[in-house]
């Protein structure tokens, strides 16, 4: 009985043939500090994010696709949220300062919750979810996320982490039936600002008030 979804998954690489291997390759990106096995080289995309306390944010998303497969890198820089906020609560008068909870410090708050955050924006899509896991990829945590379109039964596998101050959120959408795609989730790393691979000896939060740590 074990041996069926392997036959599946055999099954599916099969009839796609030897350009699956060929087209896949690791990709790297130094500005936004990660690296990832991606269906060849990624468009890349400008634009925005806006966070939980409203500070709009400069995002990249790197996109691509293989057959009926979509696979997507969304990464965005926090390291402006510090400013932003900061900024913004030495204008707002003391009133809105009480309603909104806006003042100087929140700003550790809002990368604190990106990833929650981020994963409420998944769960207001028109699908229905499978499961939310905790996760770590090379010692990073966060979370891993399935959920089932409800308009074509298409499955999307999603991952978020938070990683020197840059939100990263993993997708890849397949149809409905298709083996889950491990060469894209389990390949997700990180770099330094050298673009050298980093392996982190203890779990690694992005934490505001914590010291750079060892490696």
């Amino acid at each position: 009985m074990r041996l069926m979804p392997l036959m599946s998954s055999v099954l599916v690489l099969a009839l796609s043939g030897t350009s699956f291997a060929q087209e896949w390759t690791e990709f790297s990106s130094r500005d936004d500090r990660f690296t990832i096995t991606f269906p060849g080289q990624p468009k890349v995309t400008d634009t925005t994010w806006v966070s939980q306390f409203n500070a709009i944010l400069p995002a990249r998303i790197y996109s691509g696709t293989q057959g009926s497969n979509r696979y997507s890198v969304t990464v965005v820089d926090y390291n402006p949220i510090e400013r932003l906020l900061s900024e913004r609560s030495r204008t707002l008068p003391v009133l809105d300062l009480a309603v909104h909870v806006y003042g100087l410090g929140y700003w550790k708050t809002d990368v604190r919750s990106a990833i929650v955050y981020a994963e409420s924006k998944f769960l207001e899509r028109d699908a229905r979810i499978t499961s939310i896991l905790w996760n770590s990829s090379d010692l990073v945590p966060g979370l891993l996320l399935e959920l089932t379109n409800n308009a074509d039964q298409s499955r999307i596998f999603a991952s978020i982490y938070m990683h020197a101050n840059r939100l990263v959120m993993t997708e890849a959408t397949l149809p409905r039936g298709y083996p889950p795609p491990q060469i894209f989730q389990q390949s997700l790393g990180w770099l330094d600002e050298k673009g050298a691979r980093i392996r982190y000896p203890f779990m690694n939060y992005n934490e505001p008030d914590a010291p750079p740590p060892g490696r």
